[in-house]
């Protein structure tokens, strides 16, 4: 695996972890309490990141299924990247695309199956990365719902802001 794949992948792996190791303390009927209508739980909102990044796996094993010829994602997704950055950390909320929200959620789990099915994806996704051909960390190969085409180091930036943007939300449904 590329260097630069493989701190991404630790960063977001050890996110992906401390949230696991907040969330232990709390009981999987509190977890999974909605805030208010229309408003997703705690354990709604790890879905909603797993299933995120599970489309944005599968997407990534298509486009590599037929060797599609591709362009570094370069300074224009490292643009693209921030205003997507810069629109997360404004306090506006985003209706979640289809296939993420709400039609897929489950109305209830408990933490020890959506940590154990995270961790799966997180290994699919590192077996994905792990088995990459030379150079293609940093080819157009993602393609964010917002920002268009990303490299997969990008794409797993994206990642690491997408769970600080909804760590939020949990810390505010935590405290409801």
């Amino acid at each position: 695996m590329h260097p630069s794949l493989s701190r991404r992948l630790r960063a977001v792996n050890d996110m992906i972890e401390a949230m696991y190791e907040q969330l232990k303390a709390h009981s999987d009927e509190h977890l999974n309490r909605r805030p208010g209508p229309q408003q997703w739980s705690v354990l709604q909102v790890m879905h909603h990141l797993i299933q995120a990044e599970t489309l944005s796996e599968r997407y990534v094993r298509k486009k590599l299924s037929f060797n599609p010829e591709l362009k570094p994602a370069g300074i224009a997704g490292a643009f693209r990247l921030f205003l997507v950055r810069i629109n997360f950390v404004l306090p506006f909320k985003y209706k979640a695309p289809k296939g993420v929200g709400d039609d897929v959620l489950p109305e209830t789990s408990t933490l020890e199956e959506t940590i154990q099915q995270w961790r799966k994806q997180r290994e699919s996704l590192s077996e994905l990365l792990e088995n990459l051909p030379e150079g293609y960390h940093a080819k157009a190969l993602y393609k964010h719902p917002l920002a268009g085409k990303l490299s997969l180091v990008q794409m797993l930036h994206f990642f690491e802001i997408h769970i600080q943007r909804h760590q939020g939300q949990i810390e505010r449904t935590l405290g409801n």
